[in-house]
């Protein structure tokens, strides 16, 4: 059990920079449902991120983007039921945010008071600093998230590492301290080399979250669907499975299956 799950009875954005500023990591993972968010804020995680990745684990769209801010919401909702200690972050869906600072307050605010979560995250740098600023202005926390960002997929045209280019890394660590200026409280750094997610975590302030950006950053998050083995199909290098539940489940449900069919379900024992 770490320090942090036995003397912190809530997560706060003030208790993750206190962590940072200590030299402790910070645990993150996605959650879209009750059940599983109870166990995941049982275990002592820190943050649950109800990511935009619903669109994919949950729902099996190929992308991230059609997701709505009502489904959102939902999963929100959900998760927030079964919270006493994680901090609660929120994605703000494609299409909720970009171009629009009055929609992305809106957006936020629906989020908020919708759910009952802490904070809402939202992919990008200066192209949407007028929305951070606007949302931020309303008092909700925003978490940032650079370098892939899987909502302009199109763009980009592939999901390969970002931020390889001089130029690029550059911008990536400018939009970085603009995040931090304006008053993100974190900002989750996807896909981009150990040395680029390192040494922005050394020269921001904010605590720094990676996804596939090496050890250097201030701590780490993944899509709980895939540490858990429930997904198989997904197989990147930043990834760690620690188990194998899709064959274990497959297995278990396999047996259900035999023992209806055999009428050995239910015994004797188990029924009425």
């Amino acid at each position: 059990m770490s320090v942090a799950k036995r003397e912190i009875k809530r997560i706060t954005t003030h208790v993750l920079q206190a962590m940072k500023d200590q030299g402790e990591k910070i645990s993150m993972l996605t959650a879209y449902d009750f059940s599983m968010a109870k166990i995941l804020d049982a275990a002592g995680i820190d943050i649950l991120l109800v990511g935009d990745s619903a669109s994919n684990v949950m729902a099996g769209h190929e992308t991230t983007l059609p997701i709505t801010l009502e489904q959102m919401i939902y999963h929100a909702q959900s998760v927030i039921r079964a919270v006493d200690r994680a901090f609660v972050v929120v994605d703000l869906p494609f299409g909720s945010y970009q171009g629009n600072s009055t929609k992305a307050l809106n957006s936020a605010i629906a989020i908020m008071k919708e759910s009952g979560a802490h904070a809402v995250k939202l992919e990008g740098g200066a192209e949407i600093e007028e929305s951070v600023r606007r949302i931020l202005s309303a008092g909700v926390p925003v978490m940032g998230h650079l370098g892939l960002t899987p909502q302009s997929i199109y763009k980009f045209g592939t999901y390969s590492v970002r931020a390889k280019e001089e130029a690029e890394a550059q911008k990536l660590l400018e939009d970085a301290k603009l995040l931090e200026e304006i008053g993100c409280f974190a900002i989750v750094l996807e896909k981009i080399p150990a040395e680029l997610g390192a040494k922005v975590a050394k020269e921001v302030r904010i605590p720094i979250i990676g996804i596939g950006a090496g050890n250097g950053t201030d701590g780490q998050v993944l899509v709980v669907h895939d540490v858990l083995g429930i997904t198989k199909d997904f197989n990147p290098r930043f990834l760690r499975r620690y188990l194998n539940l899709f064959d274990t489940i497959k297995t278990a449900v396999e047996s259900y299956i035999t023992d209806v069919k055999s009428g050995s379900f239910p015994s004797e024992e188990e029924q009425y």
